[in-house]
C-alpha cells in the first residue's frame, strides 16, 4: 500500500523513455552543447536536441542501465534512452529515482546486455508528490554539488601542478629569463639558481646546458599486474580491492560499481600489492595513453592486474615527477606513435620504458625535489578532496534508496548533512 501521499502508477507514466539520436564523430562541430552517450558526457556539439535539464539511461553493453544528468539543453546518443517527457514530476528526482532501479532484471538481449523501454514503461512503482521530490532531490543534489565542487577544485590544482612541471621542464621558461637577464616569474632566487642561464642544442630541441638525455627505464621501476582468475572476483568486500584497467581513467580511479575484490591474500602476492605514490597506465584501449592515475592512501589495500603497469620512481626524481611526466601532451604523443593493434591499441611495458626526456644531470636531484616540495602541497589537498567525496558519495548511497522508499524523510535525513552547513 502507498506510503501516505505517494502514488502508485507505472514508470512510463512518470517519465516516458526515448533512444536517443546518431550523431557520428565526422559530423560532430566544436560548441558547448554537451553529448550524453551510455556513461554520460562524451564530449560538446553546436546543437542541442533535448531540452534540459536531462536523464539518459545507458542501454546496452557495459553501460547498461548508467543513468545520467545533464542540467542544461543536450545531444542524447542513440547509445542511451533519454527522458521526452517528465509528466510534471521534477527533473532531478528523476534522475535519481531512475538511479535506484535494477535495470538488470528488465535486459532484452541475450549475450550483450540490452535496454528496451517497452520492458521498463510497465514497471509498478510509487513516488512522492511533486513538494517531497524537490525536497529529496535539493538534498541528494547537495551532495552531489559538493562533491562536484571537489571534483573541479582538484581540477584546478591538477592544472597548477601541470602549469609548473611543463614551465621547468618542457617550456623551461626560467632559463629562457635568465638568458634574457630576468628574474622568473613567481620563483625565488634559491630555485632558479638550480635553473642554467643557457641553453645548449640537441638532436631536435634546444635544452638547459648541462643537462643530459634519459629514460623512463633510468628512472623508475616497472611492474605489470598477475593474471587474476576473474571467475574469482567479488564485487564486496571482504577480499583486497584490484586494479585493474577498468579502474584506472584520466586521473583518478573509477571505483564505485567497477569494483573487484580478491578475495584473500597470500605471501606471493604480496609484491603486486600498491604503494601510496606508485603511478599506474593501462596498457590496453582507446585511451592507452591517457589513462593514468596516482595511487592515494583512500585506494589501498590494493593489487595489481594484468594489462595494467606500475611505474615506482626512485628516490632521485620523485612520485610527482613520474605522474606529470606520464600526463603530459608529449608522453600521450610518444604512445601513439609507438603503440600496436587497431581494434584494441596497446602499449607493452618495454615501450613505456624507452620514453625519453630531459633532465638535470646525474646526481644533481635538486629541482626534483624542489618540485616535490611545490607540488606536494597541492596533491595533498586533492587527497582530501577526493576522502571528502568518498564520504560524501557513501553517505549519498545510504540515504538514496531510504529516501526513495519513503523509509526515511527528509526533515529526518537533513541532520546527516549537518556537517555541510
Amino acid at each position: 500500500m502507498p506510503i501516505d501521499g505517494w502514488r502508485s502508477l507505472r514508470l512510463g507514466d512518470f517519465v516516458t523513455l526515448q533512444r536517443g539520436h546518431d550523431l557520428p564523430i565526422q559530423l560532430r562541430r566544436p560548441g558547448n552543447v554537451p553529448i550524453l552517450g551510455s556513461f554520460g558526457v562524451t564530449g560538446t556539439h553546436d546543437e542541442a536536441k533535448a531540452k534540459g535539464p536531462g536523464v539518459t539511461v545507458g542501454r546496452s553493453g557495459a553501460s547498461f542501465g548508467v543513468v545520467s544528468y545533464c542540467p542544461t539543453d543536450y545531444w542524447p546518443l542513440n547509445t542511451a534512452l533519454y527522458v521526452v517527457d517528465f509528466h510534471g514530476n521534477d527533473e532531478r528526482f528523476a534522475y535519481y529515482f531512475l538511479r535506484s532501479i535494477d535495470f538488470s532484471r528488465f535486459n532484452s538481449g541475450s549475450a550483450q546486455p540490452s535496454l528496451n523501454r517497452n520492458f521498463i514503461h510497465p514497471i509498478p512503482i510509487e513516488v512522492p508528490s511533486f513538494r517531497e521530490q524537490r525536497s529529496i532531490a535539493e538534498l541528494l543534489g547537495s551532495i552531489d554539488d559538493k562533491i562536484d565542487l571537489n571534483r573541479r577544485m582538484n581540477e584546478t590544482l591538477e592544472a597548477m601542478a601541470r602549469a609548473i612541471f611543463k614551465s621547468w621542464f618542457v617550456d623551461f621558461d626560467p632559463v629562457g629569463a635568465k638568458m634574457e637577464g630576468r628574474q622568473p616569474v613567481g620563483m625565488d632566487a634559491d630555485t632558479a639558481a638550480l635553473f642554467p642561464d643557457t641553453l645548449d642544442d640537441s638532436p631536435g630541441a634546444s635544452i638547459p646546458s648541462g643537462w643530459i638525455e634519459t629514460a623512463l627505464k633510468d628512472e623508475i621501476e616497472l611492474l605489470t599486474g598477475l593474471a587474476f582468475k576473474s571467475e574469482r572476483f567479488v564485487e564486496t568486500p571482504p577480499g583486497v580491492r584490484l586494479a585493474r584497467g577498468d579502474n584506472v581513467k584520466e586521473g583518478f580511479f573509477e571505483w564505485g560499481t567497477k569494483s573487484r575484490f580478491w578475495p584473500e591474500m597470500a605471501p606471493e602476492l604480496e609484491r603486486y600489492l600498491l604503494n601510496v605514490g606508485d603511478v599506474l597506465i593501462g596498457m590496453d584501449g582507446s585511451k592507452v595513453g591517457k589513462n593514468w592515475v596516482r595511487v592515494r592512501d583512500t585506494d589501498l589495500p590494493c593489487l595489481l592486474v594484468q594489462r595494467v603497469a606500475r611505474l615506482r620512481a626512485r628516490a632521485s626524481v620523485g612520485e610527482h615527477f613520474i605522474a606529470l611526466l606520464v600526463s603530459d601532451q608529449r608522453f600521450m604523443g610518444f604512445v601513439n606513435s609507438v603503440r600496436t593493434g587497431t581494434s584494441i591499441p596497446h602499449i607493452s611495458s618495454n615501450q613505456i620504458l624507452t620514453y625519453p626526456f630531459h633532465r638535470p644531470p646525474r646526481g644533481d636531484d635538486r629541482l626534483f625535489h624542489r618540485l616535490e616540495q611545490m607540488v606536494d602541497p597541492l596533491a595533498r589537498r586533492q587527497d582530501s578532496n577526493v576522502r571528502e567525496m568518498n564520504t560524501l558519495a557513501s553517505l549519498r548511497d545510504l540515504l538514496l534508496p531510504k529516501l526513495l522508499s519513503g523509509e526515511i524523510r527528509v526533515k529526518d535525513a537533513d541532520t546527516a548533512l549537518g556537517t555541510l552547513a
